[in-house]
């Protein structure tokens, strides 16, 4: 029987999201995906079909009642689940650009819910359906930004921060039940989430100059490490932050 893999946040053909299910695919992986709202369910659907997807939901993240009804929905169509890709953050613009000081009340509530708080919910989610199969993963996606202050990442890198916090609580949790959850922190990757940070070409053109390998990172490169982290070979890899970067966090 091949593996279910659930994948929140794919927004279009660059998403790391999307690199990792494509490697999954690879792996024989059999894929479901979800969406918010109908401008990315236009281009979810298309991906989705690509790779033969069997679940394509809607799914809110910053809501209870909407992730409970995808898990149920997985249920239904799976029985079980052993692998759940979160690669969801949001932060509104303004809180990326200027002082982090100035980050308003509902901006830091907003950034931490969106970006943190939805893995602790879908992961609670994806508990009892991991169980049942005996254990699972659960990856997120991080950046350097979490641990060094990044121009312009401002909210989002607390919220990254959180995030891998987060990790390792629930690595804790979760242990006993055989269920991982990592981490993959990413060097600068031309997505539509990294757009909205200001100055993101000037991040991306100093990999090529600043790093140890000197050259930049796709999602592919990311695909590959989330793949290897849900496969059988990383079983006993839990609660840790893997940095696919080019060597920058070492400098």
């Amino acid at each position: 029987m091949s593996k279910k893999a659930l994948v929140v946040g794919v927004a279009n053909d660059r998403s790391l999201a999307w690199g990792i299910a494509q490697k999954l695919h690879q792996d024989g992986v059999e894929l479901g995906f979800t969406y918010q709202g109908e401008a990315l369910e236009r281009r979810v659907r298309p991906l989705a079909g690509s790779v033969g997807a069997t679940i394509v939901e809607q799914c809110d993240v910053a809501s209870d009642a909407s992730i409970a009804a995808v898990f149920s929905r997985v249920r239904e169509a799976w029985g079980g689940l052993d692998i759940l890709v979160h690669s969801v953050a949001f932060a509104q613009k303004e809180d990326l650009e200027g002082r982090f000081i100035d980050t308003s009340r509902e901006g830091f509530r907003l950034a931490l819910d969106v970006s943190t708080y939805s893995l602790v919910a879908l992961a609670r989610g994806a508990e009892p359906l991991m169980d049942s199969r005996g254990g699972g993963a659960i990856i997120t996606m991080s950046y350097l930004g979490s641990e060094r202050v990044v121009p312009n990442y401002n909210v989002m890198g607390v919220a990254k921060a959180a995030l891998e916090a987060s990790v390792r609580y629930l690595a804790n949790d979760l242990g006993g039940k055989k269920i991982r959850v990592n981490a993959v922190s990413a060097g600068p990757v031309k997505t539509l989430a990294a757009c909205g940070i200001k100055n993101f070409r000037e991040m991306l053109a100093a990999q090529n100059e600043n790093t140890p390998l000197h050259e930049g990172i796709t999602a592919g490169d990311v695909g590959a490490m989330g793949a290897f982290l849900c496969s059988d070979a990383a079983r006993h890899i839990t609660g840790t932050v893997v940095y696919v970067d080019s060597g920058a966090h070492i400098l």
